[in-house]
């Protein structure tokens, strides 16, 4: 009987729905639990200001407070010093608790309110010891909520620039996508790229690098970012009886959208953007279905003139990006010595 039921479409819909609800639960206890250590921390970190401010203490009230908190909190490790003044600095980072307001990029009149709950304390933690500008910590804080990054994987991001690259790479998006697409069009693409997990010399064949990255898609897809799905390299599609052969073809899943990737391991050509157009009207005409928005193009080269590329993509009706790539390895800091073991703190 038992077998039967295991095999019934009704059960197996059935079973994934409650799935769907335990882990939805577990989520939110999750983030109602984490929520509740900010606020705390937060709680105490201000006070610490206000008394501070009141009498006229200076830090070694803190060493008390630790003294004190740890004798009355033994099975506590979170009332160290060292978190202890983390808390200082978390209140005083962010008076507006529980949200971070910050303006809308390119914008002095409208803001955006950032969760700060969203991540962790010890993402928080990071991201006080490593950005001071309150705007670039809000960029973080959505990017790493949304991506569901790791602490170790958020301090890359940040070792990466990623808040200077997002959104830079040159497009005619405005000009070819709807407004709801051009804006996420435009947030999606970045400039450079960093393919520095290639460990590659600069002057390599861009056959070696497509290859490359697809050995190591899921490096490769954290650096696109997330929605990427990757469909095949040298894809091959037919056009009046010739095979073509795409470089990197993707979809992206909150696009909705098939994205063209173009490699090139030199300066970038005008010629360049021809074929990429050539190939994204040939998605869309062999493998786009009416329930996919427009194919989205990017050329990536080791170097580019910005005047060259607006000019080659001057009067164009198919929706591309022109970014750069970097393939030197990046000096990296030690992810060991940046991620102090706060857990002994804890």
């Amino acid at each position: 009987m038992s077998d039967k039921i295991i095999q019934n479409n009704d059960y197996k819909d059935w079973s994934k729905f409650i799935f769907n609800k335990i882990e939805v639960a577990q989520t939110q206890a999750a983030l109602k639990v984490n929520s509740e250590m900010l606020t705390l921390y937060w709680e105490i970190g201000n006070s610490i200001i206000e008394k501070q401010q009141e009498n006229g203490w200076g830090s070694k009230v803190i060493d008390l407070l630790a003294v004190d908190l740890t004798r009355n909190f033994p099975d506590s490790k979170g009332f160290s010093v060292r978190n202890l003044k983390y808390m200082r600095s978390f209140a005083e980072a962010y008076p507006q608790f529980p949200i971070v307001q910050v303006p809308l990029a390119q914008s002095e009149t409208q803001f955006v309110q950032v969760p700060l709950a969203q991540i962790t304390w010890y993402h928080h933690i990071s991201l006080l010891t490593k950005i001071k500008d309150v705007t670039e910590r809000a960029f973080y804080i959505a990017e790493t909520a949304k991506n569901d990054w790791s602490r170790d994987v958020m301090l890359l991001q940040i070792q990466s620039n990623l808040y200077t690259r997002s959104g830079k790479a040159l497009n005619n998006f405005e000009q070819t996508l709807p407004e709801y697409q051009s804006d996420l069009a435009k947030s999606i693409f970045k400039d450079p790229y960093h393919f520095d997990f290639l460990m590659l010399a600069n002057k390599v064949k861009e056959q070696e690098i497509e290859k490359l990255l697809t050995n190591k898609i899921t490096d490769f897809l954290l650096e696109l970012g997330k929605g990427f799905a990757f469909v095949g390299r040298q894809y091959v599609i037919e056009v009046d009886n010739t095979d073509y052969k795409i470089d990197l073809l993707f979809y992206h899943t909150v696009l909705h959208a098939y994205v063209v990737i173009e490699l090139k391991a030199g300066e970038f050509m005008p010629e360049y953007v021809s074929k990429l157009n050539f190939y994204i009207s040939a998605v869309d005409d062999k493998i786009k279905t009416p329930f996919d928005e427009p194919t989205v193009g990017l050329l990536l080269c080791a170097s580019k003139s910005n005047v060259k590329v607006e000019y080659a993509m001057r009067g164009l009706d198919k929706p591309l990006g022109v970014a750069t790539y970097q393939l030197e390895q990046l000096v990296k800091e030690n992810i060991d010595r940046l991620n102090e073991d706060y857990s002994a703190d804890q």
